[in-house]
């Protein structure tokens, strides 16, 4: 529940003012002077609905500044002598909204029109004016107005504030992720680049010399050729903050068929009607599978390996199996692969679950929602 200032909630803070002009009103009209006659009733009600209207000044504050007028000289022309107090809420209330031109012709209708009503019950137009001038004071439309106004530039001017703030939250996070941007060029670009270079020569002597290329060879060459797409794409992301997927389900297929070229018999299940996949969840779902299948290749010393997309109508299931060395008593330690996965299931409001199997082997799971994801 939202709070309002003390730490009362908005709701109960409207609540206990219009209760309380309300109550104020109702004390005014006994105490006061107010004609007997079959108006009476009347009166009082309409005391009591006038400060009441002041519980939906902040929803509705034009309606409130009309019904708190209409209430003023309804129990005016009843007879009773009262202050126009909830009226005078009912200004501040609608300039503070920024209702500014509605409040000042409103006024003006009352100031006009609060005579005529209490001439009703007086007969008597010199008395009428007098009391009018009693009950409503152009000094105090004025201070409740200019109090309105002033509160209305006082947040308006916070709220610039907290802008500003955020505009400057959002520099510092466009030159920190530059800083990384670069960081990870310097140190990666360099050696991933040698890697791949180094890689393809071998493949090429081999070939001219009529050599087989060993499959180690080959799956070292495709993965240096997709860390430097990887790495070109994660800095471009950096760069631009572009949210387009580099990756996603389209290349999960390509993803296994190259884990199977290092020697890991790969398969692939897809089960279900694939629907509508937001972005987020493709490119997440791609980063399960990849890291999985790459945790799998560094230390299960696994054979085969299985990875099962299922799409449901409102979710996407994930599963990616091992039949590795992990058993429930030996346990590995939780890595950053792992930590990252998580997260990134986390972010989208979705659930994992990562552990041993029941004799032997490991196995990922995440659920990942389809719906309210962008």
């Amino acid at each position: 529940m939202d709070r309002g200032r003390f730490g009362v909630p908005p709701g109960v803070m409207n609540w206990a003012v219009a209760l309380g002009v309300a109550v104020a009103l109702l004390l005014a009209g006994r105490s006061g002077k107010h004609s007997g006659t079959e108006l009476g009733l009347l009166g009082w009600a309409l005391l009591a609905a006038g400060g009441l209207a002041l519980a939906a000044r902040r929803r509705a504050p034009v309606l409130v500044l009309a019904a708190t007028g209409l209430c003023a000289m309804g129990y005016q022309a009843a007879g009773f002598d009262v202050p126009v107090v909830a009226f005078l809420f009912a200004v501040y209330a609608a300039v503070r909204a920024g209702h500014r031109t509605v409040t000042v012709i409103a006024s003006v209708v009352m100031v006009a029109a609060l005579p005529l009503a209490t001439l009703v019950s007086l007969h008597d137009m010199e008395e009428a004016y007098a009391r009018a001038r009693g009950a409503l004071e152009i000094a105090w439309l004025v201070a409740a107005g200019a109090a309105g106004e002033a509160l209305r530039q006082a947040e308006r001017r916070a709220d610039e504030a907290e802008r500003t703030r955020e505009e400057a939250a959002l520099r510092r996070a466009d030159e920190e992720r530059l800083c990384i941007a670069r960081e990870l060029h310097d140190a990666l670009t360099h050696q991933i680049s040698i890697i791949k270079v180094q890689s393809e020569v071998a493949v090429h002597v081999a070939r001219r010399r009529g050599e087989q290329v060993p499959e180690a060879l080959m799956a070292i060459q495709e993965a240096g050729r997709e860390a430097t797409r990887e790495l070109r794409a994660t800095l471009q992301a950096l760069r631009d903050d572009d949210t387009s997927p580099p990756c996603g389900l389209d290349h999960i297929p390509e993803l296994v068929e190259r884990a199977g070229r290092t020697g890991l018999e790969a398969h692939l299940v897809i089960e279900g009607q694939r629907p509508d996949v937001p972005a987020a969840v493709g490119r997440t779902a791609y980063r399960i599978v990849q890291e999985s299948l790459t945790n799998v290749a560094r230390h299960a010393c696994a054979a085969t390996a299985s990875v099962r997309i299922a799409y449901h109508r409102d979710s996407l299931a994930i599963r990616v199996d091992d039949d590795g060395e992990a058993t429930p008593d030996s346990a590995p330690v939780p890595g950053m692969g792992l930590l990252g996965m998580r997260e990134r299931v986390t972010a989208l409001g979705g659930r994992m679950r990562a552990g041993p199997r029941g004799e032997r082997g490991f196995t990922v799971q995440a659920e990942l929602p389809l719906e309210h994801t962008s």
